[in-house]
């Protein structure tokens, strides 16, 4: 809330500006559907107020279209065309074995989840964007792909205004320890208990 009044004043030599702009981790995990939307809710909003927004998605498959991926490129589109909003980009940083047979052993799918990452942190050391939503990260760091500690690190001591959001299941105690924000999404019901499958604009 904007206009909300927080519980504590900490004593860590901030200005209300200042800790007011202070640039958040944030984790969405739970068992439930609806991390990755939140991300990308948020995300819209970034690129209302002109930020840089890069979107990485880990684990997806390069075939697995997912709507917010068109609209995000379709709003950068209008970025350069009009000036409005900010930049995007959208990588798939993983090789999507989870979604789709593809050729290639654990340790190719491990070695491009780590050159994900490796990217994702020269980005980071740049500041090259304002937010960075990566999509499904917790599974390469639960598959011992990508080292949490050194997330951590990284995400901690990052400059500049980097809000990071990380979306996916089973996100690491160290991860959590580390955020400004977790959200955890708890299963209440689902379309497939009574099976139903996915549908066109409400998964994708």
């Amino acid at each position: 809330m904007p206009q909300g009044q927080v519980p504590v004043t900490p004593d860590d030599g901030l200005s209300t500006r200042q800790r007011r702009n202070r640039p958040l981790l944030v984790v969405h995990t739970g068992e439930m559907k609806g991390k990755s939307t939140a991300a990308f809710g948020t995300a819209l909003r970034a690129w209302n107020q002109g930020w840089s927004i890069g979107v990485f998605q880990f684990v997806k498959s390069a075939k697995w279209k997912v709507g917010e991926e068109e609209a995000f490129k379709a709003l950068h589109r209008v970025h350069v065309e009009t000036g409005a909003g900010g930049p995007v980009e959208w990588h798939k940083m993983g090789e999507g074995w989870s979604w789709a047979r593809k050729q290639g052993s654990e340790a190719d799918h491990a070695a491009a989840a780590a050159e994900g990452w490796a990217e994702i942190r020269r980005r980071i050391e740049a500041q090259t964007h304002d937010m960075y939503v990566l999509d499904e990260f917790t599974y390469p760091m639960k598959w011992g792909w990508v080292d949490v500690a050194e997330v951590v690190e990284v995400l901690a001591t990052r400059q500049g205004r980097q809000h990071v959001i990380i979306t996916g299941r089973d996100a690491a105690p160290e991860l959590i320890e580390a955020a400004d924000l977790v959200l955890q999404t708890t299963k209440i019901k689902h379309p497939m208990d009574a099976g139903q499958k996915g549908q066109r604009g409400i998964e994708w």
